[in-house]
């Protein structure tokens, strides 16, 4: 059996974390009940986040870049999410042909959803 594995993730508030996620279409698909890790996943898409940091890495949420996440339609995506949520740019087409939408969650991470553009 093949298991989907994603990024983990420090996350300052795993509540808000869970949340947040859950209003962007994740479903929880793990955890443990003492409220120290999480598991999200939106199609194939999978995000872990913990509270405390692993030995030797950083002690506060922090990501160079961003987690894209594959949509069917990021327009309808946007639609859902007005008057949710801060959009960080889109939705856009970009030069490289795919629809971008971006958040940023309660954690400082970027977020963005992507799909071919339409030709």
């Amino acid at each position: 059996m093949t298991v989907a594995r994603g990024p983990s993730l420090l996350a300052r508030d795993l509540a808000a974390t869970r949340r947040f996620y859950r209003m962007l279409g994740f479903v929880v698909s793990g955890g443990d009940g003492a409220e120290e890790w999480l598991e999200l996943r939106r199609g194939d898409a999978v995000i872990q986040f913990y509270i405390r940091p692993p030995h030797d890495t950083p002690t506060a949420p922090c990501l160079s870049g961003a987690l894209y996440i594959s949509s069917h339609d990021v327009d309808s995506l946007a639609e859902q999410l007005r008057d949710k949520v801060a959009v960080e740019w889109g939705p856009e087409t970009m030069h490289y042909g795919m629809r971008e939408l971006a958040v940023r969650d309660p954690n400082g991470y970027l977020i963005a959803f992507t799909a071919p553009a339409s030709p």
